[in-house]
């Protein structure tokens, strides 16, 4: 009696993605960095709330500044969760909890920055609805806009300043060990998120406001790191070398 050797079905290697297609999600991630630099402009627009709110919504300036920076700060939201899931699948391939972590991160900052746009299109509300009203009280207008205004600030501090230090470390981290760019990038990520992060907490504790020059200087690193981590990836792209260990599961250390 003879036996039939049980068939196997043939196995397929997993397919991995073409150079080409590499080369666009980096090209396509660098851009998006680079659109959440918009955050820098959108900050003068809201200045005249912020500078005196109460004249603001009694009807000094114009109020399309403010729109237009509430709009800004929605791109930069929606950017900024991009980068994250543009770049998800090519760093999963070195730690998949830090690419994870990442999403993350950029969600909930998103989250934050979208609340802090809510509140500054609230105060363009009370404006154009409420006053002039019969019967409005000035003084509850103006803790109303003020509380509008405190809401703004604590958010950015949450969002666009304190949720970067993860993700940059994070991103930093990930980029170091796979070595899809120059070290020198994580290197530069891993000076300025600490830095960052120092002054969040003098912020938060305050030290110092978050417009004085001090907080200006702590988040240059940072700036630099992501303006020139946009730019190599639009230039550049990942390294190739780097790419194809990650594809055969070998992380360049």
């Amino acid at each position: 009696m003879t036996t039939t050797a049980p068939t196997t079905a043939p196995t397929t290697a997993p397919t991995r993605p073409s150079p080409d297609l590499m080369r666009r999600r980096a090209r396509i991630a660098g851009m998006l960095y680079l659109l959440t630099f918009v955050s820098i402009p959108a900050l003068g627009l809201y200045k005249p709330v912020k500078d005196d709110v109460g004249a603001f919504l009694l009807g000094a300036g114009s109020d399309t500044g403010v729109m237009v920076g509430a709009l800004s700060e929605v791109v930069i939201g929606l950017a900024g969760i991009s980068t994250a899931v543009v770049l998800f699948p090519v760093l999963k391939r070195q730690n998949q909890s830090a690419a994870l972590g990442i999403v993350t991160a950029r969600l909930v900052e998103t989250s934050l920055i979208f609340v802090g746009a809510v509140s500054m299109l609230t105060i363009v509300t009370l404006r154009t609805d409420v006053v002039g009203t019969t019967g409005t009280d000035p003084a509850s207008l103006l803790t109303t806009g003020h509380t509008l205004v405190a809401v703004y600030t604590w958010t950015f501090l949450l969002s666009q300043s304190l949720m970067p230090v993860f993700v940059d470390l994070l991103l930093g981290y990930v980029l170091y060990r796979s070595g899809l760019v120059p070290r020198l990038l994580p290197l530069i990520a891993f000076v300025g998120a600490p830095l960052l992060l120092a002054s969040d907490l003098a912020i938060f504790f305050g030290v110092y406001e978050n417009v004085s020059p001090l907080a200006l200087v702590a988040a240059v690193p940072v700036a630099v790191f992501e303006l020139s981590f946009g730019v190599y990836l639009i230039v550049k792209g990942f390294k190739p070398g780097a790419v194809a260990a990650l594809q055969a599961g070998q992380a360049v250390r």
